[in-house]
């Protein structure tokens, strides 16, 4: 742990240990956005943002806001945040951390008896994981103004995502109140949920890009027949064929990821019909899930799929469908000016930084669409997120929040002027 740091590491830990509890009691640590037990946690935090001084307020997409008035009207605002909901059984960091990390700044800042020119506001955004809806990233994108068309008429039940935010204390009918233009600069620090910086030994990953996410569907329709009496040389097998297509992947993927640089592609969703012991399989269903740091690597990705799903139908004879993008995100790089403040600030700390791609998507990639944007990773035990084992050491966070505050302060001095 470096020594002489400007905040609380037992403030931080207090925090992440308090929300930890909220959790299903037969399955830890779950507390989904839209249930009783997320509005427990937003309590927690909101009493935890009024102790620190902090005007609290639910703003139209849900969001849990806490402000810190500058010195300067009309300068705008520095926003630092992540969110407090899990995944089922996710555990105590992903998202957590980065919020009682930005609490801490805020606390740090009254401590030190420093007041920003900008106004400051901590930010929980709503539903960043997966929610009940099938949606992701519902605060965050609202925030941007960019909530797609008939996402609020998603049901759950007898629930609508609409009714969801309002329940939340949102107010989905006030669009015009969504979308920010204040944010000069937004920061996120969230665990790595990778095994790199534990690995080399890294305090701080500096995010350069959240990769596009790239979702390709499969059909392979061959022809059922008895297992037993068939010949092998006479099936048109829709499982053979996508089996193969499933090797592929997984060669071009690790091809690609030796190129320029993060990407990723996996199999991630698989079905088969009829799915009998003792019948030929006559049609297969595959998604492909691929990520990308930079965009000509995913266009080259797909062409390469769709050549593939060519020469495999033509080897098996099993007819494949023209692969179907299913979802199609570009990835969002950082802002230049913000990376140079935090990686001043890793300097300033003295904490040790490399420069890295998120493969996992994040809030920070629809607030970068309305403000200047970056964030800064921190290690997790064996690189393992989104299981109740997830692990991230109070020193490690509490360093990454020390980057944060630095940060804040360098960039509360040079974004004044800039419109």
């Amino acid at each position: 742990m470096k020594t002489n740091l400007s905040v609380d590491a037992t403030r931080i830990s207090d925090t992440i240990r308090g929300l930890s509890r909220i959790t299903e009691p037969d399955r830890p640590y779950t507390r989904r956005a839209f249930t009783p037990l997320f509005l427990e946690g937003r309590a927690f935090l909101e009493e935890r943002f009024r102790a620190a001084g902090l005007e609290t307020r639910i703003d139209a997409s849900g969001n849990l806001i806490g402000r810190r008035k500058g010195r300067r009207s009309g300068l705008g605002t520095i926003m630092l945040g992540s969110h407090s909901d899990t995944v089922p059984e996710g555990g105590r960091f992903d998202g957590i951390a980065g919020v009682a990390a930005a609490l801490e700044v805020a606390r740090s800042l009254d401590d030190a008896g420093i007041r920003l020119d900008h106004d400051l506001e901590i930010i929980d955004f709503l539903a960043e994981e997966v929610s009940i809806f099938g949606v992701s990233c519902i605060g965050s994108r609202g925030m941007a103004g960019l909530i797609p068309d008939g996402w609020l008429s998603r049901m759950q039940g007898d629930l609508t995502l609409r009714q969801g935010m309002i329940d939340m204390g949102g107010d989905p009918s006030r669009p015009a109140q969504q979308t920010r233009s204040d944010i000069k600069a937004f920061l996120e620090l969230h665990i790595e949920q990778g095994p790199v910086l534990e690995s080399e030994h890294c305090d701080i990953g500096v995010v350069t890009a959240i990769s596009g996410i790239t979702r390709i569907e499969l059909l392979f329709e061959g022809q059922a027949d008895h297992a037993g009496t068939t010949p092998m040389g006479a099936r048109r097998d829709a499982l053979v064929a996508a089996a193969r297509m499933v090797g592929e992947v997984e060669r071009l993927g690790k091809e690609f990821s030796r190129g320029e640089g993060h990407f990723t592609a996996t199999v991630g969703e698989f079905s088969i019909e009829p799915n009998a012991a003792n019948v030929v399989p006559s049609r297969v269903r595959l998604l492909i899930d691929a990520r990308a740091e930079l965009r000509p690597e995913m266009e080259r990705f797909i062409v390469e799929v769709d050549q593939l799903a060519v020469d495999v139908q033509r080897e098996t004879g099993v007819s494949i469908a023209a692969p179907k993008l299913i979802s199609d995100s570009f990835p969002t790089p950082s802002d230049p000016s913000v990376l140079h403040a935090l990686e001043q600030a890793c300097e300033d700390t003295g904490a040790t930084h490399r420069r890295m791609a998120s493969g996992a998507g994040h809030d920070t990639a629809w607030m970068a669409r309305i403000a200047r944007a970056a964030m800064i990773f921190v290690a997790c035990r064996d690189g393992r997120s989104h299981t109740s084992d997830e692990w991230a050491e109070t020193d490690d966070i509490a360093l990454g929040t020390a980057v944060l505050f630095e940060a804040v302060r360098t960039l509360d001095r040079d974004l004044q002027g800039e419109r």
